[in-house]
């Protein structure tokens, strides 16, 4: 099937051929180099050596069982898929799969996407996709970048999803209702219901799809042999967290990519038209100010669902997420969960806090950093961002000042408007 070019494919992004600088390709050097050697099971092949090669909590598990991954044979409701991430990492395993799937974020490249045979070897060497995967990771539902998506389906006994029906690409201001078909959840949510832990015939109207059976499900035994897995839970909170990263990393790709394609027809137009170098035309400014302005609204939590009932997962995923936050004299963290009315203590994005954030274009994070300044002010009347409240702003702007990323030093403007076009 001919695949149309993308437009990060080609200049100024080139993104097949630039090269990388990631987990994964970190990793691979280190192997190339004898300095890393990963061990294999005879159970899982690489996976638990890979996971903590890189970092990957164990406990950050999640299982989908709709057949929605390039190695759709082997997955099944008793025989889900697995995921595990951290805040740059994405990688999945497939039982008697015939490698593991993992998208690592460059902060040039967003999404890069690898596969690592599961078989024995002295060397084992990622390899990096050249195209295939980018048909379901690089469109609408991703922003039309390389990255990864959380979708929810109506999903069959089988596995199969319920092609034609209405399917859902669902972050923290997704519906509880909309969330997690196809999908294995552990954790209680009281009175809220969800599509997990449910299937339904393909000759069944998906109007007729069962939201009680699955709720509040705390153990998956007589679902799955729980003993084939590194986890016996497929995390509530987990599934949460992992929702609203996706689509944050896919904002902050765009974020980059706009930018990064702004300033090279800038730079074009400004020689051929004899312009200053640092020109910037109305147009271009009002590209960047999109995205910054989509990504800001998306990492304070802008629209989030409200939680109805408080949640709680299963495993010890919240209590080894949130130490994984820096916190401040308080002892606060972007990290700290709430469960109760909303997911974060406090509503602003702890990938801020990450290299994919910090390694933004100047254009479009001074941008971003300017107005998240104003907002955290208390100086907007900005009706969108009237859930913060004083004391969620205070706090977020003591939490950023103490754990000081480079970028919160950037001088902007008194709008907020970048300084150079870089």
């Amino acid at each position: 099937m001919a695949q149309t070019t993308k437009d990060f494919e080609l200049a100024p992004i080139d993104y097949h051929n630039q090269s990388t600088n990631n987990r994964i390709s970190n990793l691979q050097q280190l192997i190339n180099q004898d300095k890393s050697r990963l061990s294999w099971s005879d159970r899982h092949g690489y996976l638990p050596a890979v996971l903590k090669a890189l970092d990957i909590p164990i406990s950050s598990q999640v299982l989908v069982f709709s057949k929605t991954s390039v190695q759709v044979r082997h997955i099944s409701p008793r025989r889900p898929r697995a995921i595990y991430f951290n805040d740059d990492t994405y990688v999945a395993w497939v039982q008697q799969g015939d490698m593991l799937e993992i998208i690592s974020m460059d902060p040039q490249l967003g999404g890069v996407f690898y596969t690592l045979p599961q078989s024995p070897a002295k060397q084992p060497q990622f390899r990096r996709d050249r195209g295939q995967c980018l048909l379901c990771h690089a469109n609408r539902r991703t922003q039309d970048v390389p990255g990864p998506v959380v979708r929810s389906l109506y999903t069959a006994p089988s596995g199969q999803p319920h092609f034609g029906a209405r399917t859902f690409v669902t972050d923290h201001t997704s519906p509880f209702s909309q969330r997690w078909g196809g999908y294995y959840v552990t954790g209680t949510h009281g009175s809220m219901r969800h599509m997990g832990n449910t299937v339904i015939p393909l000759e069944e109207s998906t109007q007729n799809f069962d939201y009680q059976s699955g709720a509040n499900l705390t153990r998956l035994d007589g679902l799955i042999d729980t003993d084939d897995y590194l986890s016996p839970h497929s995390d509530l909170v987990a599934l949460m967290v992992l929702e609203h990263q996706s689509r944050m990393h896919n904002l902050i790709t765009r974020a980059h990519f706009e930018t990064d394609t702004v300033n090279h027809y800038d730079r074009l137009y400004n020689k051929a038209l004899d312009r200053p170098r640092e020109y910037r035309s109305d147009i271009s400014r009002r590209r960047i100010a999109r995205v910054a302005d989509d990504l800001l609204r998306y990492m304070l939590f802008v629209n989030e669902f409200s939680l109805k009932s408080p949640i709680q997962g299963t495993s010890k995923f919240s209590e080894e997420f949130a130490r994984r936050g820096r916190p401040d004299k308080q002892g606060r963290s972007l990290r700290q969960l709430d469960l109760k009315q909303r997911l974060f203590r406090f509503p602003c994005s702890y990938l801020v806090e990450t290299p994919t954030f910090a390694q933004l274009p100047d254009a479009v994070r001074d941008q971003v950093v300017g107005r998240l300044k104003t907002i955290l002010a208390n100086t907007t009347a900005d009706k969108d961002f009237a859930r913060l409240t004083a004391g969620d702003r205070k706090a977020i702007h003591e939490i950023l000042a103490a754990a000081h990323p480079a970028w919160w030093a950037t001088k902007t403007s008194p709008t907020g408007q970048a300084n150079g076009n870089r």
